[in-house]
């Protein structure tokens, strides 16, 4: 992971823990989880460097992956993977059954053609396809479902796919709220779900209180706790909470694995890198934004290990 510099570590210190709250409600035939993912969303902003825009499309991507992941045990774990046509491309996001997230958009930055009115992403995916991997620990196989997106909306767009991909209704709420300087002031999100079970009334009921419900972002920013706000917006539901499962964003990514890259190159690739650099040569993880260096001698040695391995 990349160091994060002094000055931001004390900003980060200052926000809340992240926490992910999964709970059960209506008599156990609603399932759903809250998010507190401040300190992430900062996290990926600053090591990826992102604006505004950018870090509210991946926030936006990290929020839902989480929320997904909240039922995970042992090694499970997804990706959601957006392919689209607008101005943002697409973006990759992985969670796992530890609470650790990384990803990245397709397109940085994004290009504006003129100032913001509003957050409405819709004209910056365009069209285009949602698909959710898994990987689950007892199946080992993974499973992808896709969908066509259909509101341009992240959160509108997950919810889509579970009802057509696996006929449950579920609600998701996705909110990155940023200050008047444009920092991350708190970013959260809520995952609601119908069990086979549930009452068709009690479902309309709670999708009514669910488009009724304020920003999530903007009660975490005022210091609420994510719990609180389950039991004070949904307490006619009765709700209760199974754990608390700490989130991060965190990618595994390290040396080995980066120089490995150089190993996979063509060599004639590779003695163009040797001899041009310019050095030292820098590689970044996709997934983190991470910079790996190399300078001329840690080159020669890459150079020298593939040419006695293709002999």
């Amino acid at each position: 992971m990349q160091i994060i510099q002094p000055e931001y570590d004390q900003f980060l210190n200052d926000i809340e823990e992240d926490g992910l709250h999964p709970f059960l409600m209506a008599d156990n035939t609603f399932r759903g989880a809250i998010l507190n993912g401040s300190r992430m969303v900062n996290q990926m902003r600053w090591n990826h460097e992102l604006g505004i825009l950018e870090t509210l499309v991946l926030g936006h991507g990290y929020l839902g992956a989480c929320l997904m992941s909240a039922g995970f045990k042992g090694k499970d774990r997804l990706t959601l993977h957006v392919d689209c046509s607008g101005p943002i491309k697409g973006l990759v996001v992985e969670a796992n059954s530890a609470g650790e997230v990384r990803g990245f958009l397709k397109n940085v930055p994004i290009p504006v053609e003129k100032p913001l009115e509003d957050f409405n992403l819709s004209p910056f995916f365009g069209a285009g396809f949602l698909s959710v991997t898994r990987t689950l620990d007892k199946t080992k196989k993974p499973f992808t479902g896709t969908v066509m997106m259909e509101h341009g909306s992240l959160a509108k767009d997950l919810a889509h796919y579970y009802l057509s991909s696996e006929q449950i209704p579920t609600s998701f709420s996705l909110s990155v709220k940023f200050d008047s300087q444009g920092n991350v002031a708190a970013a959260g999100g809520l995952f609601l779900q119908a069990m086979p079970d549930a009452d068709d009334s009690v479902v309309r009921q709670i999708e009514d209180r669910v488009v009724a419900l304020p920003s999530i972002g903007a009660d975490l920013a005022k210091g609420a706790d994510p719990q609180s706000f389950v039991n004070y917006h949904l307490k006619d539901f009765s709700p209760y909470f199974l754990d608390r499962r700490s989130v991060s964003f965190h990618c595994n990514c390290n040396r080995n694995q980066i120089q490995n890259i150089f190993t996979m190159l063509p060599m004639d690739e590779i003695n163009d890198i040797r001899e041009k650099g310019p050095f030292p040569v820098e590689i970044r993880c996709h997934h983190c934004n991470t910079r790996y260096t190399f300078d001329r001698e840690q080159i020669d040695r890459i150079t020298l290990a593939r040419t006695s391995k293709d002999g």
